[in-house]
């Protein structure tokens, strides 16, 4: 008689959080993160309550989960067209500092105008105001690494001379991503790659007339 195989948790562990993610990313765009629930989420997934309520405190927390899962799956995808067998730890340094800033700008903009990341990121950006453990949480897991990328590229630059030797990575990266996250969070503007390249501009070169080249 064949032997039977015990079932794997593990897998259908994993397949039950996947199942999770999908459905609170889906509902969040479908009714909004204030009609979102734990009830649906779990219904959508076919799971019970309680098996969220294992694994998550609240629906803050799955849908936080749930985006740092989609934002991983992004990242991977752009590393395997890029041909790199790992997710990419750096912004690329092809020695022209504008160039690098204004491709990533570029593709921020892409994700901010993609519908799958603009409701479940703005939720998430809301409910981080009301709710300061997962607006810490949320600013450790999501943001402060990916301004980090930032970082350690201007700083590449103050090492290559382009950037002067006094300026502080961390403030400088605000004047060319915030004013996007604003225009972004207020829809103050379109988002589009021309507005994403002038904010490096202004960043890179400021405002001022520069003087002629002789």
């Amino acid at each position: 008689m064949a032997q039977k195989t015990a079932p794997d948790s593990t897998r259908r562990s994993e397949r039950s959080r996947h199942a999770i993610y999908d459905a609170a990313l889906a509902l969040v765009d479908e009714v909004g993160y204030a009609k979102l629930t734990i009830e649906a989420i779990a219904a959508r997934a076919g799971v019970g309550k309680q098996t969220i309520y294992r694994w998550w405190p609240s629906k803050g927390a799955v849908l936080l989960d749930a985006f740092l899962d989609l934002a991983d799956q992004a990242a991977r995808e752009v590393s395997e067209k890029a041909g790199q067998d790992e997710i990419a730890t750096s912004i690329p340094d092809s020695g022209d500092l504008e160039a690098d800033l204004k491709y990533v700008m570029r593709a921020t903009v892409d994700e901010f105008n993609d519908a799958k990341y603009d409701a479940p990121y703005r939720a998430l950006a809301a409910e981080g105001l009301l709710n300061p453990e997962l607006g810490a949480e949320f600013v450790e897991k999501l943001l402060e690494p990916q301004l980090q990328l930032y970082v350690k590229r201007v700083r590449q630059a103050q090492e290559a001379g382009q950037v002067g030797p006094a300026i502080d990575p961390r403030i400088a990266l605000e004047m060319w991503t915030s004013p996007l996250a604003q225009r972004w969070l207020m829809r103050s503007g379109p988002l589009t790659h021309a507005y994403a390249d002038t904010l490096v501009e202004y960043a890179l070169y400021g405002i001022t007339p520069r003087p002629t080249e002789s």
